[in-house]
Protein backbone atom coordinates (compact mmCIF):
# COMPACT_ATOMS: atom_id res chain seq x y z
CA UNK A 1 0.00 0.00 0.00
CA UNK A 2 3.03 2.54 0.14
CA UNK A 3 2.50 4.22 -3.17
CA UNK A 4 3.83 7.83 -2.40
CA UNK A 5 6.61 8.38 -3.83
CA UNK A 6 9.24 9.12 -0.96
CA UNK A 7 7.55 5.95 0.25
CA UNK A 8 8.54 3.89 -2.73
CA UNK A 9 12.26 5.58 -2.72
CA UNK A 10 12.71 4.99 0.74
CA UNK A 11 10.98 1.35 0.82
CA UNK A 12 9.09 2.77 4.04
CA UNK A 13 5.80 3.16 4.91
CA UNK A 14 5.03 7.11 5.92
CA UNK A 15 1.41 7.67 5.66
CA UNK A 16 -1.26 5.87 7.09
CA UNK A 17 -3.79 3.73 5.37
CA UNK A 18 -6.28 1.23 5.29
CA UNK A 19 -7.72 -1.45 3.47
CA UNK A 20 -10.27 -4.29 4.56
CA UNK A 21 -10.13 -7.81 3.47
CA UNK A 22 -13.03 -11.09 3.44
CA UNK A 23 -11.72 -14.03 5.54
CA UNK A 24 -14.14 -16.86 6.58
CA UNK A 25 -17.50 -14.91 5.47
CA UNK A 26 -15.40 -11.32 8.06
CA UNK A 27 -14.73 -8.34 6.91
CA UNK A 28 -11.74 -7.45 8.93
CA UNK A 29 -10.42 -3.75 8.66
CA UNK A 30 -6.85 -3.14 8.69
CA UNK A 31 -4.98 0.18 8.77
CA UNK A 32 -0.86 0.31 8.10
CA UNK A 33 0.70 2.42 10.15
CA UNK A 34 4.62 3.82 9.62
CA UNK A 35 6.91 1.70 12.03
CA UNK A 36 9.37 4.43 12.13
CA UNK A 37 9.28 7.29 15.11
CA UNK A 38 9.66 10.13 12.93
CA UNK A 39 6.37 9.63 11.90
CA UNK A 40 4.65 8.72 15.20
CA UNK A 41 1.93 11.20 14.75
CA UNK A 42 0.29 8.76 12.20
CA UNK A 43 0.30 6.15 14.64
CA UNK A 44 -1.44 8.10 17.18
CA UNK A 45 -4.41 9.17 15.61
CA UNK A 46 -5.07 5.98 14.24
CA UNK A 47 -4.92 3.86 17.66
CA UNK A 48 -8.51 5.65 18.06
CA UNK A 49 -9.72 4.01 15.55
CA UNK A 50 -9.21 -0.17 15.92
CA UNK A 51 -9.84 -2.29 18.21
CA UNK A 52 -6.17 -4.15 18.55
CA UNK A 53 -2.63 -4.01 16.90
CA UNK A 54 -0.34 -5.96 15.24
CA UNK A 55 2.82 -4.92 17.33
CA UNK A 56 5.43 -6.40 14.76
CA UNK A 57 8.50 -7.03 16.01
CA UNK A 58 11.88 -8.72 14.07
CA UNK A 59 12.85 -11.80 15.86
CA UNK A 60 16.62 -10.84 15.41
CA UNK A 61 16.88 -6.99 16.50
CA UNK A 62 13.82 -7.45 18.97
CA UNK A 63 12.01 -3.73 19.79
CA UNK A 64 13.08 -1.10 18.73
CA UNK A 65 12.21 2.34 20.10
CA UNK A 66 9.77 2.88 17.58
CA UNK A 67 8.29 0.25 19.54
CA UNK A 68 8.17 1.45 22.78
CA UNK A 69 6.40 4.58 21.50
CA UNK A 70 3.71 2.67 19.78
CA UNK A 71 2.79 0.16 22.34
CA UNK A 72 2.97 2.68 24.83
CA UNK A 73 0.47 4.53 23.13
CA UNK A 74 -1.67 1.35 22.62
CA UNK A 75 -1.45 0.13 26.12
CA UNK A 76 -2.70 3.89 27.37
CA UNK A 77 -5.77 3.69 25.27
CA UNK A 78 -7.06 -0.06 26.95
CA UNK A 79 -5.64 -1.91 23.90
CA UNK A 80 -4.41 -5.16 24.01
CA UNK A 81 -1.68 -6.27 21.47
CA UNK A 82 -0.83 -9.34 19.79
CA UNK A 83 2.64 -10.04 18.93
CA UNK A 84 3.90 -10.84 15.65
CA UNK A 85 7.82 -11.75 15.86
CA UNK A 86 8.43 -11.51 12.36
CA UNK A 87 11.57 -12.29 9.84
CA UNK A 88 11.91 -15.57 12.43
CA UNK A 89 14.33 -17.05 9.20
CA UNK A 90 17.12 -14.81 10.04
CA UNK A 91 20.25 -16.68 10.80
CA UNK A 92 20.47 -14.33 14.20
CA UNK A 93 16.82 -14.39 15.34
CA UNK A 94 16.30 -15.75 18.76
CA UNK A 95 12.59 -16.40 19.12
CA UNK A 96 12.57 -16.51 22.99
CA UNK A 97 14.81 -13.38 23.65
CA UNK A 98 12.78 -11.57 21.37
CA UNK A 99 9.45 -12.48 23.02
CA UNK A 100 10.93 -12.32 26.53
CA UNK A 101 11.87 -8.38 25.67
CA UNK A 102 8.35 -7.37 24.41
CA UNK A 103 7.66 -9.04 27.99
CA UNK A 104 9.69 -7.13 29.63
CA UNK A 105 9.09 -3.99 27.68
CA UNK A 106 4.82 -4.47 28.38
CA UNK A 107 5.43 -4.43 32.20
CA UNK A 108 7.98 -1.25 31.77
CA UNK A 109 5.29 0.51 30.36
CA UNK A 110 2.40 -0.27 33.02
CA UNK A 111 0.55 -2.75 31.28
CA UNK A 112 -2.41 -4.36 33.29
CA UNK A 113 -2.35 -8.39 33.37
CA UNK A 114 -4.96 -8.53 31.07
CA UNK A 115 -2.72 -7.10 28.12
CA UNK A 116 0.58 -9.32 29.11
CA UNK A 117 -1.55 -12.19 28.63
CA UNK A 118 -0.99 -11.22 25.23
CA UNK A 119 -1.25 -13.62 22.19
CA UNK A 120 2.14 -14.57 19.88
CA UNK A 121 2.50 -15.24 16.14
CA UNK A 122 5.62 -16.63 14.50
CA UNK A 123 5.73 -14.84 10.78
CA UNK A 124 7.86 -14.65 7.70
CA UNK A 125 6.19 -11.67 6.23
CA UNK A 126 8.34 -11.86 3.08
CA UNK A 127 6.86 -14.97 1.92
CA UNK A 128 3.88 -14.88 3.45
CA UNK A 129 4.13 -17.55 5.46
CA UNK A 130 2.74 -17.41 9.48
CA UNK A 131 1.99 -19.94 12.38
CA UNK A 132 1.02 -20.09 16.26
CA UNK A 133 3.66 -22.00 17.47
CA UNK A 134 7.29 -22.39 16.80
CA UNK A 135 7.08 -26.02 16.46
CA UNK A 136 3.83 -25.58 14.16
CA UNK A 137 4.05 -26.25 9.88
CA UNK A 138 4.16 -23.29 8.22
CA UNK A 139 0.87 -21.85 6.40
CA UNK A 140 -0.02 -19.32 4.74
CA UNK A 141 -1.59 -16.07 6.33
CA UNK A 142 -4.26 -18.04 7.85
CA UNK A 143 -2.60 -18.56 11.18
CA UNK A 144 -2.59 -14.92 12.35
CA UNK A 145 -5.83 -14.23 10.33
CA UNK A 146 -7.35 -16.99 12.27
CA UNK A 147 -6.14 -15.59 15.48
CA UNK A 148 -7.06 -12.04 14.51
CA UNK A 149 -10.90 -13.53 14.00
CA UNK A 150 -10.47 -15.39 17.63
CA UNK A 151 -9.18 -12.01 19.49
CA UNK A 152 -9.82 -9.14 18.44
CA UNK A 153 -13.58 -8.64 19.29
CA UNK A 154 -15.98 -7.27 16.86
CA UNK A 155 -16.25 -3.84 16.24
CA UNK A 156 -19.64 -2.52 17.68
CA UNK A 157 -21.84 -1.91 14.63
CA UNK A 158 -25.80 -0.58 15.60
CA UNK A 159 -26.53 1.16 12.32
CA UNK A 160 -30.09 2.27 14.08
CA UNK A 161 -27.93 4.71 15.17
CA UNK A 162 -28.01 8.24 14.07
CA UNK A 163 -24.58 8.17 11.25
CA UNK A 164 -20.84 9.45 13.19
CA UNK A 165 -17.96 9.14 12.14
CA UNK A 166 -13.93 10.53 12.99
CA UNK A 167 -11.48 11.49 10.29
CA UNK A 168 -8.26 10.16 11.67
CA UNK A 169 -6.19 11.37 8.82
CA UNK A 170 -6.63 13.60 5.74
CA UNK A 171 -5.57 13.21 1.92
CA UNK A 172 -5.90 14.87 -1.43
CA UNK A 173 -7.17 14.44 -4.70
CA UNK A 174 -6.76 16.79 -7.50
CA UNK A 175 -10.02 16.20 -8.84
CA UNK A 176 -11.99 15.82 -5.60
CA UNK A 177 -10.42 17.74 -3.38
CA UNK A 178 -9.72 17.25 0.17
CA UNK A 179 -10.44 13.80 1.76
CA UNK A 180 -11.37 12.94 4.71
CA UNK A 181 -10.42 8.94 6.32
CA UNK A 182 -11.90 7.82 9.60
CA UNK A 183 -14.18 5.28 11.40
CA UNK A 184 -17.95 4.84 11.12
CA UNK A 185 -18.42 4.40 14.69
CA UNK A 186 -22.69 4.70 14.43
CA UNK A 187 -25.09 4.40 12.23
CA UNK A 188 -24.68 4.30 7.59
CA UNK A 189 -23.98 6.90 5.56
CA UNK A 190 -25.27 6.27 1.51
CA UNK A 191 -23.62 8.07 -1.33
CA UNK A 192 -24.63 11.56 -2.04
CA UNK A 193 -25.86 12.16 1.25
CA UNK A 194 -25.92 15.44 3.48
CA UNK A 195 -24.06 15.70 6.45
CA UNK A 196 -23.48 17.69 9.39
CA UNK A 197 -19.73 18.36 10.65
CA UNK A 198 -18.73 18.96 14.28
CA UNK A 199 -15.44 20.48 16.18
CA UNK A 200 -14.94 19.20 19.43
CA UNK A 201 -16.45 22.35 21.03
CA UNK A 202 -19.93 21.62 19.39
CA UNK A 203 -20.02 24.38 16.39
CA UNK A 204 -21.47 22.60 13.30
CA UNK A 205 -21.15 22.98 9.85
CA UNK A 206 -22.66 21.05 6.49
CA UNK A 207 -21.19 19.42 3.85
CA UNK A 208 -22.53 17.21 1.47
CA UNK A 209 -20.64 13.74 1.11
CA UNK A 210 -20.22 11.49 -2.14
CA UNK A 211 -18.14 8.13 -2.27
CA UNK A 212 -17.52 5.47 -4.51
CA UNK A 213 -18.95 3.21 -2.63
CA UNK A 214 -23.18 3.14 -1.88
CA UNK A 215 -22.85 3.06 1.74
CA UNK A 216 -20.70 2.91 4.83
CA UNK A 217 -22.04 1.11 8.24
CA UNK A 218 -20.32 1.22 11.33
CA UNK A 219 -17.61 -0.56 11.93
CA UNK A 220 -16.12 0.24 8.65
CA UNK A 221 -12.95 2.54 7.83
CA UNK A 222 -13.41 4.85 4.81
CA UNK A 223 -12.76 7.74 2.68
CA UNK A 224 -15.25 10.67 2.30
CA UNK A 225 -14.88 13.48 -0.26
CA UNK A 226 -16.76 16.78 -0.94
CA UNK A 227 -16.16 18.54 2.36
CA UNK A 228 -13.71 21.14 1.58
CA UNK A 229 -12.84 21.93 4.98
CA UNK A 230 -12.67 18.73 7.08
CA UNK A 231 -10.15 18.11 10.01
CA UNK A 232 -8.87 15.25 11.83
CA UNK A 233 -10.74 15.08 14.91
CA UNK A 234 -14.03 16.26 14.16
CA UNK A 235 -17.54 14.44 13.80
CA UNK A 236 -19.33 13.87 11.06
CA UNK A 237 -23.24 13.39 11.51
CA UNK A 238 -26.42 13.29 10.25
CA UNK A 239 -27.87 16.43 11.39
CA UNK A 240 -26.75 19.09 14.12
CA UNK A 241 -27.46 17.27 16.83
CA UNK A 242 -25.12 14.39 17.07
CA UNK A 243 -22.95 14.64 19.77
CA UNK A 244 -19.37 15.17 18.89
CA UNK A 245 -17.06 12.02 19.54
CA UNK A 246 -14.03 12.95 21.90
CA UNK A 247 -11.13 15.16 20.40
CA UNK A 248 -7.89 13.31 18.74
CA UNK A 249 -4.79 14.78 20.36
CA UNK A 250 -1.51 14.14 19.28
CA UNK A 251 1.94 14.97 20.68
CA UNK A 252 3.73 18.52 19.69
CA UNK A 253 6.29 17.38 17.29
CA UNK A 254 9.99 17.51 18.77
CA UNK A 255 11.53 18.49 15.38
CA UNK A 256 11.05 22.04 13.71
CA UNK A 257 12.35 23.30 9.85
CA UNK A 258 12.83 26.45 8.24
CA UNK A 259 12.11 26.31 4.87
CA UNK A 260 14.58 28.72 3.21
CA UNK A 261 14.89 29.50 -0.48
CA UNK A 262 18.13 27.87 -2.32
CA UNK A 263 20.74 30.66 -2.19
CA UNK A 264 23.28 28.36 -3.24
CA UNK A 265 25.56 28.31 -6.35
CA UNK A 266 23.86 25.18 -7.31
CA UNK A 267 20.51 26.11 -7.11
CA UNK A 268 18.31 25.26 -9.49
CA UNK A 269 20.48 22.37 -11.20
CA UNK A 270 18.54 19.55 -10.31
CA UNK A 271 15.02 18.41 -9.60
CA UNK A 272 11.57 18.95 -11.84
CA UNK A 273 9.83 21.73 -9.75
CA UNK A 274 12.19 24.11 -8.25
CA UNK A 275 10.55 27.60 -8.15
CA UNK A 276 9.91 29.26 -4.71
CA UNK A 277 5.74 29.01 -6.35
CA UNK A 278 6.24 25.26 -7.07
CA UNK A 279 7.65 24.47 -3.64
CA UNK A 280 5.12 26.85 -1.81
CA UNK A 281 2.39 25.19 -3.63
CA UNK A 282 3.35 21.61 -2.59
CA UNK A 283 3.96 22.42 0.97
CA UNK A 284 0.06 23.76 0.95
CA UNK A 285 -0.90 20.63 -0.72
CA UNK A 286 1.15 18.62 2.02
CA UNK A 287 -0.49 20.50 5.34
Amino acid sequence: MDNNALEMERGITIYAKNTSVFYRDTKINIVDTPGHADFGSEVERVLRSVDSVLLIVDAQEGPMPQTRFVLKKSLDLGIKPILVLNKIDKPGADIARAHDEVFELFMELGATDEQLDFTTIYTIGRDGLSKKAPEDEWSNMSALLDVVLEKVPAAENDTTKPFRMQPFNLAYDNFLGRLGVGRVYEGIVKNGQNVTIKKPDGTSRTGIKRIDADQAVAGDVCMIAGIADIYIGETVGVDATVEPLPAITVDEPTIQLDLLVNNSPFAGREGKFVTTRQIKERLEKEL
